[in-house]
């Protein structure tokens, strides 16, 4: 019996969450900033194939116009092969420091994906909260007709005056104009949010009634967050490079054969008449002025102390936007449990108004003041669901448990 009353108690709650997630999956699933971010990726990941190879193999021929003349016989043409051969390590190296550009391209893609995934959330939200206005104060207007209907029963027997019926129908008239602007906000909300779900324009289907849970458990822990996550990428990428600096300012090694036709000497007759000639060759490239392999070095190292700064800096601007989100929050809450309340007792008020109007002692001025009050406290309480669950959305951006 307890399971099955805690699984009626959260089942809005899960229903309100799935419907949410769904909105969020087309998101990502047709973002076109998203889709790019994918390519990139490939991209980046290609690049480990480019890296895993060696420079291009050199081919030559030569033709001697003047042929010059050995003991053996004159030469006719040349034919040369050279391959250079980078240090040993070194193409492990460009693949570790070209697969450590993936994982920043990966950690930029989340960051992306989970900001969608905020905006998203932020912008549901907010047409909740226009979808809930816009049902409470049809609400008050149809509450205002049925008090116009008794002031005009109450004309007929003398006991209300025509100024009463006016001042009724003038704050229908107000709260009909809130109306017409609250449904504007809402088209354009919906447009915004189509934009970033990247469709065709369609009505957005919000859960009827949102219900902020009772328990709020999160796993408060921003160190592995993905912007935090970024600079420790790019740090080991800056590590990386600097590894492949050093094998790049190592010798070069080159490998090579020369191959020299030689024509026969018809006139005379020996062992290597016409032998041709084959030439192994073996060369080294030595960056013997490398000031430039120190200038990268020295940029390097440059460079991880400003990555150390900016994570830092990243670190202490996560660590206050979750201290807001978390505060705000608990503030929704706390307003929406005082709202509540207060809302109780202004039904409590109207009933009171209600009686009295049994007995013919009716306050037109006391309905039109706590009609007022009882409007303030359900927009009230709509706003307070609504900043719960906004700032809700911003702690599961910052938290590990909207990966």
């Amino acid at each position: 019996m307890k399971n099955i009353i805690a699984i009626l108690l959260f089942l809005p709650v899960l229903v309100q969450a799935q419907k949410l997630e769904d909105y969020q999956n087309r998101a990502l699933k047709n973002n076109p900033e998203i889709q790019s971010m994918n390519s990139s990726i490939e991209i980046a990941e290609e690049r480990i194939n480019e890296v895993n190879a060696l420079s291009d193999t050199e081919f030559g021929i030569g033709y001697f116009i003047s042929e010059p003349e050995t003991r053996t016989g004159a030469q006719k043409f040349r034919v040369s092969v050279r391959q250079m051969i980078p240090w040993f390590g070194t193409i492990q190296s460009r693949k570790d420091y070209a697969g450590s550009m993936v994982s920043v391209e990966e950690a930029d893609l989340e960051i992306a994906r989970r900001n969608l995934k905020l905006n998203v959330s932020q912008v549901y939200f907010d047409i909740y909260e226009l979808k809930e206005k816009l049902e409470v104060l049809q609400q008050n207007i149809d509450l205002l007709e049925v008090y116009r209907t008794i002031a005009l029963n109450s004309i007929e027997v003398g006991k209300a005056s025509a100024v009463e019926v006016l001042r009724l129908k003038m704050r229908q008239n107000d709260l009909e104009e809130q109306i017409k602007i609250i449904r504007l906000q809402l088209d354009a909300l919906r447009i915004s949010f189509n934009k970033l779900l990247n469709t065709d324009d369609e009505n957005v289907d919000v859960q009827d009634t949102l219900i902020i849970p009772m328990q709020e458990t999160e796993n408060i822990d921003i160190t592995l967050h993905p912007e935090l996550q970024r600079y420790d990428k790019f740090a080991e990428s800056i590590s990386n490079s600097e590894a492949l600096n050093q094998q790049e300012s190592a010798p070069k090694l080159g490998f090579g054969l020369d191959y020299v036709s030689v024509q026969e000497r018809p006139d005379m007759d020996f062992s290597d008449n016409g032998k041709d000639i084959v030439m192994p060759m073996v060369s080294f490239s030595v960056p013997i002025f490398n000031k430039k392999y120190r200038s990268v070095s020295r940029q390097n190292e440059l460079k991880q102390e400003q990555i150390s700064f900016d994570r830092d800096a990243a670190l202490n601007d996560l660590d206050s936007r979750l201290s807001s989100a978390l505060n705000e929050r608990t503030s929704a809450r706390i307003k929406f449990e005082t709202q509540s309340d207060n809302l109780s007792q202004a039904q409590d008020v109207e009933e009171l108004l209600l009686k009295q109007y049994e007995t013919g002692t009716i306050d037109f001025d006391d309905v039109l003041d706590i009609q007022e009050i009882r409007l303030k406290i359900q927009i009230n309480l709509i706003v307070a669901v609504s900043s719960w669950f906004k700032h809700d959305a911003v702690v599961k951006y910052l938290t590990l448990n909207n990966q």
